[in-house]
């Protein structure tokens, strides 16, 4: 039986683009049809430029001619039930349950008898919790017939708000590796002269920015001119704290603002760092991380990173620390940029053990939760 796939993402990015170009190769051998949609072109929070006219794939924006973000809900609504309507996928992946377009997108599963998969990456400590609000999430959960989680503290996550264990799949959380292969990008120019650690971020407070300087400011005093500089590559609202706090520590021509940039202008920085570290106190998963380790960079990751239990193999691919813990993170750095430590390794082994995490785990895992969804949804008629 040939079927036609739905999947909803808020906006389409480089990794979404990687994942469902996949999910499509995929399914032409099985004579399936996908359906990409999103609620926009364009996003404030993740201001992408991709260019959508070579995909192997149509791309239906709900909203073509602005942001998502300043975009009333109720034209969104109604955009987006018009999709549906027309398209009449035979199972629909919905990404999250947070927006309401998503809610709506399940309903509309339901009032139409369609089986909705969920996509997430939520972990039980990823964010401060309630009773009525996990008592609501519950009730929401148990309408999908099936999910795709990021990695195992998902997945316990999930399984916990009452997705059966079964129903749960695995390879949500992956980027496009090979775009960042270092036989790829090596022969990019050098970006800053001194070797560097790398860190990717929005400017935002669960980003712990202001950590990770301290934390390289302590270690910067300690090494003195041996010490590697900083690149934090990235932009948002706490850009003039950040950029204060460099100057209070008298580290402006070692820690580099180099501002957002696209997936094609942060090549060179992947290509050329000696370490990556992401410090957040709070992460749902971590996908600057998949793109360090598919770049062959050593990651140090916050312990609070949903990726961290997935990807970090302790001492072999990287090393976790307590992003509340400075003395930590600077001891880890001395650690890194020290003759103690063989870089290359260890970056050899983030650039094997990432390869698990590919967007053909992507695709896999999605269709194992599309058939067991469309399963148990037949099942539901007899």
């Amino acid at each position: 039986m040939n079927i036609t796939i739905g999947i909803l993402f808020s906006n389409y990015g480089p990794y979404h683009i990687a994942r469902i170009e996949e999910l499509a190769n995929y399914n032409e051998k099985l004579q399936n049809q996908v359906v990409a949609i999103e609620l926009a072109r364009s996003q404030d929070e993740y201001p992408w430029q991709i260019k959508v006219d070579n995909l192997h794939l149509s791309l239906i924006s709900v909203i073509q001619e602005q942001a998502l973000e300043k975009t009333s809900i109720l034209k969104l609504v109604q955009k987006l039930n018009s999709i549906l309507k027309k398209e009449n996928p035979s199972v629909i992946a919905i990404a999250g349950y947070f927006q309401p377009a998503m809610l709506f997108t399940l309903a509309w599963c339901l009032w139409h008898r369609k089986p909705a998969i969920l996509l997430s990456e939520t972990t039980e400590n990823d964010a401060p919790r309630s009773w009525w609000r996990e008592a609501l999430k519950s009730i929401i959960v148990t309408k999908y017939k099936s999910a795709l989680v990021g990695g195992q503290p998902h997945k316990r996550y999930l399984v916990k708000l009452g997705m059966p264990i079964q129903a749960t799949f695995i390879g949500y959380d992956v980027v496009g590796n090979d775009a960042f292969h270092p036989n790829r990008i090596k022969s990019l120019p050098r970006p800053v002269t001194n070797p560097y650690f790398l860190a990717v971020n929005r400017f935002i407070p669960k980003k712990n920015l202001s950590f990770l300087i301290s934390s390289y400011a302590i270690y910067h005093q300690i090494m003195g001119d041996k010490a590697w500089d900083l690149v934090i590559c990235g932009e948002g609202q706490m850009r003039l704290n950040i950029e204060q706090q460099i100057l209070e520590v008298g580290l402006k021509k070692h820690i580099h603002l180099p501002g957002f940039l696209q997936q094609d202008e942060l090549f060179p920085y992947f290509a050329h760092a000696a370490c990556f570290i992401h410090a957040s106190i709070q992460e749902q998963w971590g996908l600057v991380v998949n793109e360090a380790m598919a770049a062959g960079l050593p990651a140090l990751v916050s312990n609070r990173c949903g990726c961290y239990e997935d990807l970090i193999i302790e001492g072999v691919n990287g090393f976790g620390f307590d992003p509340e813990n400075s003395q930590q993170l600077t001891e880890l750095m001395l650690k890194m940029s020290s003759t103690d430590i063989d870089l290359q390794k260890i970056g050899e082994a983030a650039l094997e053990h990432i390869q698990k995490f590919s967007p053909d785990y992507f695709a896999q895992g999605l269709m194992q939760a599309v058939e067991y969804a469309l399963a148990t949804h037949e099942n539901g008629k007899k």
